[in-house]
């Protein structure tokens, strides 16, 4: 069921592509300063400050997967470094992605659903979410969904149209496989976004159902094949890299129903209510969409479905891996609003090509955003992160003195201290051995247990920054390093202040005066706040 049109003009075309991008790059410069910066962007902003030969040999231990884009933000930061260049890269690759949907929706069915795609992908929470985040997921979507849109190109031989004119119809691809170049192109992209990110090669896996599903000829089975080679060939050094790192992701839970139907929600512009269920059911109808399906479910539908079955035996899912998948999403919903539109037209003998119809949709969408504003407002405050740096920071300002020492519990509670080191000038990192740059690794390396026993010896006043898991539960660590922060500043330490920001305890300890019997645990201290909120 397809409507009858009339061949779109270039401009047309052009301004269905053009206003989603500005209407992201808008959204995503909405409030992109929130004045503080969470765990893991705080990783990105002090490894890519480092000199190349330092990324380097950190990616040899860990956080090879982020590689390539650390050595992006290398050259970003360069220029200034600070919270808001952290971001603008992921601000403009969501601004790309929006395009590109659009432009998807263009080739693929018409102007008004390119329009209508990109719009409602630029409202999408969860895209602003990664548009304001310093990491690699924004230009991941934006790489999967260029790939995406060159595979749509070359199956059309490399035209500047679908060769049914962009009605929507599941055009045959050429039988001589299209244009090399085009391939090229598309092997060049997809083997850039995996080196941004491995995961991102499942969408190899969607374009191969796309190929099944238009029942491609050989010729084009063989000339894709030879690109997807290309670009596998170029990722296998990193997966090799990755599998010897892979106890940085021993934290995932294995994914359950929750976790799919809460990516569908995330998917659909909206968690509840008549905007998720409005989506969900021209999803559904956007499914008998022919070549706008045959591309875009399963972009949609393979690589988080393969990741969760996966990580049942070894998980791995987390909704920011397959971010990319989401551009499936509201290119399914706006064909599925063509349709109906169509249909509605048809049983009325009206003409479904009135600009009235665009608008009409347009409208819709802006509905859409203010009806998840207060979502989007959320999104951008730091108490959507799992912790504010920032915040750590400045408390410590405020209370540790120069020259007192400072233990940080675990090791990687030093990242407050790393991406704001202005809040720790002047305090003795006791357990530092050697500075993050010098012995490649993300939070330094420390001394032993008998060092830090002769250092402990010489302090009779302590600050311990811990993270909540240390002193509030049965942690207990594997590193004897570790194990003796926990034991010495229990048996030879008292506390006597405590201030909690973010979920970021800072301790202030005494040195126990001799016959007083140790604490038995690290509880709060009685008669202390836990917290100041």
């Amino acid at each position: 069921m397809v409507c009858a049109r009339s061949r779109p003009t270039r401009r047309t075309e052009v301004l269905a592509v053009t206003v989603p991008a500005a209407v992201m790059l808008a959204v995503g410069l909405w409030g992109l300063d929130r004045g503080g910066i969470w765990r893991d962007e705080a990783v990105t902003f002090q490894v890519a400050r480092r000199t190349v030969p330092q990324i380097w040999r950190l990616l040899h231990g860990v956080d090879a997967v982020h590689g390539l884009y650390y050595l992006v933000m290398h050259a970003v930061l360069a220029v200034r470094p600070g919270e808001v260049v952290l971001r603008l890269p992921s601000v403009c690759a969501a601004a790309a992605a929006a395009g590109l949907v659009a432009a998807l929706g263009v080739r693929l069915a018409r102007p008004r659903v390119g329009l209508w795609a990109g719009l409602l992908y630029a409202v999408t929470p969860l895209t602003g979410h990664y548009a304001q985040e310093g990491r690699s997921y924004a230009l991941v979507a934006a790489g999967a969904a260029g790939a995406t849109l060159l595979l749509a190109r070359a199956l059309d031989g490399g035209s500047g149209r679908a060769p049914d004119g962009g009605s929507g119809r599941a055009g045959r691809a050429p039988a001589d496989g299209g244009a090399p170049r085009m391939w090229w192109a598309y092997a060049g992209v997809v083997a850039a976004t995996c080196l941004l990110h491995e995961l991102a090669a499942l969408v190899l896996c969607a374009h191969a159902l796309t190929l099944a599903l238009l029942r491609s000829p050989r010729a084009v089975w063989r000339r894709w094949a030879r690109a997807a080679g290309g670009a596998v060939a170029v990722l296998l050094p990193l997966v090799l890299a990755s599998r010897r790192q892979s106890r940085q992701v021993e934290w995932l839970p294995v994914p359950d129903r929750e976790s799919a139907e809460g990516l569908l929600r995330a998917f659909t512009a909206g968690p509840e209510g008549a905007v998720f269920w409005c989506c969900v059911t021209l999803m559904a109808v956007g499914l008998l969409s022919g070549r706008t399906a045959a591309v875009m479910a399963p972009v949609m539908v393979v690589p988080p479905a393969f990741l969760m079955l996966f990580s049942q035996v070894m998980p791995l899912y987390h909704e920011r891996y397959v971010l990319y998948a989401l551009a499936g999403a509201p290119l399914l919903v706006a064909a599925g609003a063509d349709l109906v539109v169509c249909r509605l037209a048809a049983l009325a003998g009206r003409s479904s090509r009135s600009r009235v119809v665009t608008a009409a949709g347009v409208l819709a969408v802006a509905l859409v955003f203010v009806q998840l504003l207060p979502l989007h407002r959320y999104y951008r405050t730091l108490a959507h992160r799992p912790d504010n740096l920032a915040a750590v920071a400045a408390l410590a300002a405020r209370e540790v003195r120069p020259g007192d020492p400072v233990l940080f519990l675990p090791a990687l509670g030093r990242r407050a201290a790393l991406a704001y080191p202005a809040g720790f000038r002047g305090a003795r990192d006791l357990a530092l051995k050697a500075p993050v740059a010098r012995s490649g690794t993300l939070y330094g390396r420390e001394v032993g247990p008998r060092e830090l026993q002769r250092r402990l010896a010489g302090v009779d006043r302590l600050w311990v920054v811990a993270e909540p898991y240390a002193l509030r539960s049965r942690w207990f660590p594997g590193d004897p390093t570790e194990r003796l922060k926990l034991v010495a500043v229990e048996e030879r330490f008292t506390p006597r202040w405590e201030r909690e920001r973010s979920g970021v305890t800072l301790r202030l300890y005494v040195r126990r005066r001799p016959g007083t019997a140790p604490a038995g645990g690290l509880p709060p201290p009685a008669g202390l706040p836990a917290s100041d909120g």
